[in-house]
């Protein structure tokens, strides 16, 4: 290797190269997200497709895909604009090979990790998801005893860039510089990845070969989705209880979107109106601008963070990094953002493994006096009245996502001092026209249990639950749900022996709605803004999302539906109606026996434009 990597320019030779090198069976490694060399690993799919001699086991994590339109009305929508806001980066062969007739049998793929509800309902992806957390998913790697690894690189001079995912390569790449392990390592040239430096950097003697391929992929972009009433309400709640001076690590999504604007505003202190006005009972006292600044430690780097980053709220460095994130995968603005940073500024953001990030392990007193005052933000999708959290499946057996690197996180809050572990969701969901509560009684899956429950955040305020009895737990939780099923969670308490038959729901959290969320938030629009940092969508796009949900959400019910199709009748005209009704491929002005679902859209973007959510 001291000559430099063999290089290609034709993926299907490399294809057929590694698999002669590895005598046809090849073991790969395979990046989660955005690092994976598509063009390479395309090619070895199909190499091992046409020839059922050779062996393809590919373990890998977070299968980025386009979505499938599953109505008319989102294949209106989508379909036009999927290049724009996706991206041209072609899909990956075996994730098509999965969702149509099946992989061949010499070719087996396992992920731990899945792009949230993109296998759900597939028989196969659900059968090979291998369940664990993500400082564990290398040694569940490195038991297969993985033969290549492949990554999609940047390259400046000799040096390529893990950019994107140094999450678990970075410690694949050591462990082999210290003999413990035996792969080749393959880049695929990408030079609009960010060139992320330190850590992240692979010299190209470590590189047995390297695609140049003639056109280099696009990058797969992440379209930023408006922020909710509700999503901002939470954003809110969790800024103050943020420590000037501390730690903060956020995900991605409408939350971490919301947390991180509301950390701007709070800076630059445009939020004491919005305090003032509250209906609700406030916790945390971190209010005030940051005059020390906060240090940044993620599994992920989102485009909130690196808008924290360039406001100057997170300045505080450890080892000269304001930000030591694993791997990153966002709108294709971030990508830019990152690329054109002066080295010397993007040198305090280091890329590194998770088993940095996400754990204490190695090098525990530095962590521990680094991580103070942490706050470990991350998402729930359902809450049990103990505290049992649910976040990765639907039900038993059918996986959303993955546990991923939440539980990871739990267990730092629990071992360091004053730090605390966050919970995020709204109140409620609604599906098929049909409201119900995400605080219930019981979760079907468990992804973080009781004994660890900590902070859990809605719209309606945060509820501190470490330490407390069960009884104090269910009084809590109660507090902060929704108010149209606080007296059916009271009455399963009760049923259960679990709270005092007397006790009541305080007044003060007694009027937890929408219409008391929205008379608090409306007035502050201004520091609320449905996209806090952009987006790819266009005018016509952005007025046509709100409405978009509000018909999914009416789902089926009819009810609901007919009341859309009397606002189209009734409501005042929305200020672009005709625009947005030409954008789905419909007329733009309304026709009496205009198509019933070009009239519910109509009224739905009427109600939109009435206001509310």
């Amino acid at each position: 290797m001291a000559d430099g990597p063999q290089v290609f320019s034709d993926a299907d030779a490399l294809a057929r190269a590694i698999f002669d090198d590895c005598d046809g069976d090849v073991r790969l490694a395979l990046p989660l997200g955005l690092g994976k060399p598509i063009t390479l690993v395309n090619a070895l799919v199909q190499t091992a497709a046409a020839d059922p001699t050779l062996k393809l086991s590919i373990f890998t994590a977070l299968t980025l895909q386009k979505p499938k339109p599953s109505s008319d009305m989102e294949a209106r929508f989508l379909e036009p604009a999927m290049d724009r806001l996706f991206g041209t980066a072609p899909p990956l062969l075996y994730a098509e090979m999965i969702s149509g007739d099946g992989l061949p049998d010499n070719i087996n793929v396992s992920e731990f990790f899945f792009q949230a509800g993109s296998w759900l309902g597939n028989d196969y992806a659900q059968r090979h998801y291998i369940s664990a957390n993500y400082t564990h998913a290398r040694d569940v790697l490195i038991a297969q005893e993985p033969n290549v690894l492949v990554q999609l690189m940047p390259r400046q001079g000799e040096h390529f860039s893990m950019s994107c995912n140094t999450d678990i390569s970075a410690d694949l790449f050591a462990r082999r510089a210290t003999g413990e392990l035996e792969f080749i390592a393959v880049a695929e040239v990408c030079d609009v990845l960010p060139f992320m430096s330190g850590p992240a950097e692979v010299e190209q003697g470590a590189l047995a070969m390297v695609l140049e391929p003639p056109q280099q992929i696009d990058l797969f972009s992440v379209p930023r989705q408006p922020v909710s009433r509700a999503q901002h309400a939470i954003g809110l709640h969790v800024s103050r209880l943020i420590r000037d001076g501390g730690t903060l690590q956020i995900g991605i999504g409408g939350i971490g979107d919301a947390v991180a604007q509301a950390l701007l505003s709070r800076d630059r202190g445009d939020l004491a109106d919005l305090w003032r006005d509250a209906p609700l009972p406030l916790s945390g006292e971190d209010v005030a601008p940051f005059d020390e600044g906060l240090y940044a430690v993620s599994e992920m780097l989102v485009g909130g963070l690196l808008s924290l980053f360039d406001a100057g709220i997170l300045r505080r460095e450890v080892d000269g990094a304001a930000i030591h994130a694993g791997f990153f995968v966002d709108a294709r603005d971030m990508y830019a953002r990152l690329r054109e940073m002066s080295p010397e500024r993007r040198a305090k953001i280091q890329m590194m493994p998770v088993s940095f990030t996400n754990a204490l392990y190695s090098d525990e007193a530095a962590k521990r006096t680094a991580r103070r005052h942490a706050r470990f933000v991350n998402a729930a999708m359902q809450v049990s009245l103990l505290g049992d959290a649910m976040s990765d499946a639907a039900e038993p057996g059918a996986v959303v996502s993955g546990v991923g690197g939440q539980f990871n996180f739990f267990e730092q809050a629990f071992a360091l001092e004053d730090a605390h572990a966050i919970l995020t969701l709204p109140a409620t969901r609604t599906s098929g026209g049909s409201v119900t509560s995400n605080i219930v009684w019981q979760v079907p899956v468990t992804t973080v249990p009781r004994h660890m429950r900590d902070v859990v955040v809605t719209e309606y305020g945060a509820a501190f639950l470490r330490g407390e009895t069960d009884e104090e737990v269910i009084k809590r939780l109660i507090c902060i749900a929704d108010s149209r099923f606080q007296r059916e969670l009271l009455d399963e308490a009760r049923s259960a022996g679990k709270i005092d038959p007397a006790w009541q729901v305080p007044a003060a959290h007694a009027a937890n709605t929408p219409e008391t969320l929205s008379r608090w938030l409306a007035p502050h629009r201004a520091v609320l803004p449905a996209f806090p940092f952009g987006t790819d969508f266009t005018e016509t796009e952005r007025d046509l999302l709100p409405a978009l949900s509000r018909l999914k959400n009416a789902g089926s019910d009819r009810a609901a539906l007919a009341r859309l199709v009397w606002a189209s009748f009734r409501s005042p005209v929305h200020p672009r109606e005709g625009e947005a009704m030409a954008r789905m491929g419909y007329r733009r002005e309304a026709r009496l026996r205009e198509p019933l679902d070009a009239r519910a859209l109509r009224g739905a973007l009427r109600k939109s434009a009435q206001g509310g959510e």
